[in-house]
């Protein structure tokens, strides 16, 4: 008989079926097994009766431990007490692979321990309820763009200049020359807009910041979209739409591994537009009022943001930072041009920034001038100024990074659950 999924239970009821998967745990009383089945869509008990199984099937289940993976032939059967509603009689048990004594056990593990042990930690539960939410989150992120006709580009990984400075790039060597590893898809977007109007990048970016906090690390995904004529207002709303979007999204399709987490979800259905909106001058207000002085132009802390953060029910969204703390390609606000249209979202409970953009200078002059003030080479920009040179055009982007809003939906509570692999200051195994 063909294998069938945990997931699809529901359509075999009474039916007999083979499972094939992994041994979640298992205990043995006498004449009767109890077996976690675990195939990567769910969990199913198997029951394993003595008077029911073969010899063979039998001596199988002695001998069977943790992670052990099996074929399993039984009955489907419908039980309102299990997790997924229902159980399976089994009839044949066989092994597929042994396994030897795991190293992760119920008890305590300590973090050093779990991410040495990261390949084998990914099948715990609750991570793997983390990586659900993270795979749904990326689907979401490609569905919205594609329901709203965006054309997605695959911007390169190895640039010949950096988007944001030198100061956190990792460096290589490319036949010769110096090459670094992407902080960002954007300026590679930027000519794409011209083309197709509204254009996106969805993908791996790099930045080696010597950062040990749990809002960090030194490989992430970041998706950015780029909109020709977009001016900020709209781009706020654009930043709004998406967050909302992928809230609800997470919201209806993960509702069991959000319980296996133990979020709190009434905070996720607080987050419906509008967002409220602050200026930079009045976000420095709030932090005076909360004891934190802090000069015009300093970026925010982790400790700022969780401050204006926690003043609201919702994202809030931050803009009109001091042209001077901010990137060279940022349009100046036309009504005061020292401040720059500039935006930033802040995720509720102590998660910080999820979004960061602005609208992008597209005066030739202008931006050509901003090259020179922060002492970026011309000669590795002349490709971007090029775009200001034959049909300039207003346009607006943003980043988000998903493992930080993989961590505030889920409410995890360090960056290193939303990846299959982290790569952290000194920590690159496996």
């Amino acid at each position: 008989m063909s294998r069938v999924w945990i997931k699809n239970f529901s359509d075999y009821q009474d039916e007999t079926v083979t499972v094939r998967g992994w041994i979640d745990n298992l205990r043995s009383s006498g004449k009767i097994g109890f077996l976690q089945i675990r195939d990567g869509s769910g969990v199913v008990q198997g029951v394993v009766s003595r008077a029911e199984v073969d010899e063979a099937s039998w001596t199988t289940l002695k001998q069977l431990a943790q992670e052990a993976s099996v074929e399993v032939v039984g009955k489907v059967v419908e039980d309102s007490r299990a997790p997924s509603g229902y159980e399976m009689h089994v009839s044949e048990l066989r092994e597929v692979g042994g396994a030897e004594e795991y190293p992760i056990s119920p008890k305590e593990h300590g973090t050093a321990f779990l991410m040495e042990h990261r390949h084998l930690w990914l099948r715990s539960s609750r991570q793997r309820a983390a990586l659900k939410i993270r795979s749904e989150v990326a689907h979401g992120i490609r569905d919205f763009y594609s329901e709203r006709d965006f054309v997605l580009i695959d911007s390169p990984i190895l640039t010949p200049a950096a988007c944001e400075g030198t100061s956190t790039l990792f460096e290589t060597d490319y036949f010769g020359d110096s090459a670094f590893l992407s902080q960002s898809g954007q300026l590679y977007l930027e000519p794409a807009a011209a083309a197709f109007g509204k254009v996106y990048c969805f993908g791996p970016t790099f930045r080696a910041e010597k950062s040990k906090t749990r809002r960090h690390l030194m490989e992430f995904w970041m998706v950015e979209p780029e909109v020709a004529f977009m001016e900020f207002p709209e781009l706020c709303e654009l930043a709004e739409q998406f967050i909302t979007y992928l809230v609800a999204r997470v919201l209806e399709t993960c509702q069991e591994e959000l319980k296996r987490l133990e979020r709190d979800c009434s905070v996720l259905e607080a987050v419906q537009a509008p967002f409220p909106r602050i200026r930079y001058h009045q976000a420095l207000e709030i932090l005076a009022e909360n004891g934190k002085d802090l000069e015009v132009g300093d970026d925010f802390g982790a400790e700022e943001e969780t401050i204006l953060a926690s003043a609201f029910d919702r994202p809030v969204m931050i803009t009109h930072f001091p042209a001077s703390a901010k990137a060279f390609y940022m349009q100046p606000d036309a009504d005061d041009p020292d401040l720059a249209l500039a935006l930033d979202v802040l995720a509720p409970e102590g998660y910080g920034e999820i979004i960061g953009g602005s609208q992008r200078i597209h005066d030739l002059d202008l931006l050509s001038r901003r090259i020179d003030e922060h002492d970026l080479p011309r000669e590795a920009f002349q490709w971007y100024l090029d775009i200001r040179q034959f049909g300039t055009f207003p346009h607006s982007g943003f980043g988000m990074g998903l493992e930080r809003f993989v961590a505030w939906v889920a409410k995890l509570p360090h960056l290193r659950e939303t990846i299959p692999y982290p790569r952290m200051l000194n920590k690159i195994y496996p």
